[in-house]
């Protein structure tokens, strides 16, 4: 163990501590989280405009603030853009985090002083909680390599905006910006492939310990890495190479060529960020589900989530959630975002600790004849389907088929790029098709009253989903292929990369 680990080891068994700490009384957290938050929000223009001054519990609060996204608090961004303090939060934001929406267009997130901890703590706390569990901490004695978007901050409204994943490299403490990659220079180029070969030169003869990034992009970085090196396996190139942090995707569809291009299983490290905050992170490398990060400036409320488009949905606080059921996940936090609905979906795995699994979208789904089929169940639909034979996909995404051509029964359609091929492509659907209706009572009783029929596979070319991220100007970075669509516009787009 050299300097820089030995050092760091009793802060990371403190760190620890506390997580267990709090993780251990959660109730009790987000009940003064919510309490603090009110006092600060009396103080604002959202607080005053929604009668806070009068709140003094939870259903008071829902009376007075309806949930909401973007488009609802738009105008208060605005008034933040023109110069007027102490709107969402008290001051100015110290920086937006500009992101795209499918409805509101591009997305200014605020990110204040109070919430920067729940931010950028919480990744250094998720890291360090893992090396006092397992015990491994030498990657800090190595290079770290965090795959971002660019670090460029522009003003808008006189405040520094730009991707949250580039933000994040401001924030790195001088004592890690020694061991971290890519350069300053390179993590600012804009076009993906372009910075992909100044990363790949950066790090191909360095001692590489962590990585962490996207899963589809890191694979697109271990695959340039070989082939410009020669080597077969990225273990050869990096043989310190201990941990794969990653998040914003499920891992277990990529994890089979993950692990062949790198030559090993090694440990990895899910979390559970986004622009409006730090969710949940990984804290027990032999359970399933992310921690619900209970005590980091946000309040918590779930809304079951066939009711989120209902006008006066059902809302939840962490005590009175179930497990097992699918909920959309609304915010409260100290950066400002008040009743705010992230768009995303969860299920709780556990309630001792609160734990959960990201379960997909809320635009994300498929329910064209009231299956409602979420990410999840199509993510372990094909992660079943392949367990039992040599077959390796790369990307998926499925979108309905509600009118068919020739007139036949409407079906589910599965666009698959695969680096292996099933030997029998029909029975591969057959056996995908009898995953998706063990994980879909609706779906299952839609294929036996033959309201649908079974499931079709359409193979697409080699890169296609490369191809088309890149026609879309969203290759690498953050950017996600939807696993799931209502509609068929990204089906027909995909249709110039057919097999």
């Amino acid at each position: 163990m050299r300097f820089k680990s030995r050092i760091v080891k009793p802060f990371a068994k403190r760190i620890s501590k506390k997580i267990r700490t709090w993780s251990s009384h959660p109730l009790e957290s987000q009940e003064a989280m919510f309490n603090m938050l009110i006092k600060e929000g009396r103080k604002t223009a959202f607080g005053k405009d929604h009668d806070f001054e009068n709140i003094d519990s939870y259903e008071a609060y829902k009376e007075r603030v309806p949930v909401k996204d973007y488009e609802g608090i738009r105008s208060y961004v605005e008034r933040i853009k023109k110069g007027e303090a102490d709107v969402l939060w008290k001051g100015f934001p110290t920086y937006f985090a500009k992101t795209s929406g499918t409805t509101s267009g591009v997305k200014y997130i605020p990110i204040t002083k109070a919430s920067l901890p729940n931010h950028f703590g919480t990744a250094r706390n998720a890291l360090f909680h893992y090396a006092h569990q397992t015990n491994q901490i030498e990657w800090l004695d190595g290079k770290l390599i965090f795959l971002s978007g660019s670090p460029e901050v522009t003003k808008v409204g006189g405040i520094n905006t730009g991707r949250l994943s580039g933000l994040v490299n401001h924030q790195v403490p001088s004592w890690l910006q020694r061991n971290q990659l890519p350069s300053y220079e390179t993590n600012r180029i804009e076009e993906w492939e372009d910075k992909l070969d100044k990363i790949v030169e950066e790090t191909l003869h360095q001692d590489m310990r962590l990585i962490s990034g996207i899963p589809p992009w890191v694979q697109m970085y271990y695959e340039r890495l070989l082939d410009v090196s020669g080597k077969k396996k990225i273990i050869d190139l990096f043989p310190n190479y201990s941990i794969f942090a990653y998040g914003g995707v499920n891992f277990e569809p990529y994890r089979s060529t993950l692990e062949q291009l790198v030559g090993k299983r090694i440990d990895t490290l899910e979390a559970y960020p986004a622009s409006e905050g730090f969710f949940a992170f990984q804290d027990d490398q032999s359970e399933p589900g992310l921690l619900l990060n209970s005590h980091s400036g946000i309040f918590f409320e779930f809304v079951p989530a066939d009711e989120i488009h209902n006008e006066n949905p059902s809302r939840f606080s962490l005590k009175d959630i179930e497990v097992g059921v699918n909920y959309a996940i609304i915010i409260n936090s100290n950066a400002g975002l008040w009743a705010y609905n992230i768009g995303d979906t969860v299920k709780f795995v556990s309630k001792d600790p609160y734990r959960l699994v990201v379960t997909g979208r809320i635009k994300h789904f498929i329910s064209a004849f009231g299956e409602h089929v979420i990410g999840k169940e199509v993510e372990e639909s094909l992660q079943g389907a392949t367990k039992t034979e040599d077959v390796r996909v790369v990307e998926f995404t499925v979108a309905p088929q509600v009118n068919p051509p020739n007139g036949e029964a409407p079906y589910h359609e599965w666009f698959i790029e695969f680096e292996k091929m099933p030997a029998d492509l029909s029975a591969f659907a057959k056996k995908l098709d009898q995953q998706m209706e063990q994980q879909n009572i609706y779906y299952e009783d839609l294929i036996k009253g033959k309201i649908l029929q079974t499931l079709k596979i359409t193979p697409l070319q080699k890169d296609a989903f490369r191809s088309l991220m890149k026609a879309r100007g969203k290759l690498g970075g953050q950017n996600k292929v939807p696993r799931l669509s209502n509609d068929r516009d990204l089906a027909d787009e995909l249709q110039g990369y057919l097999l």
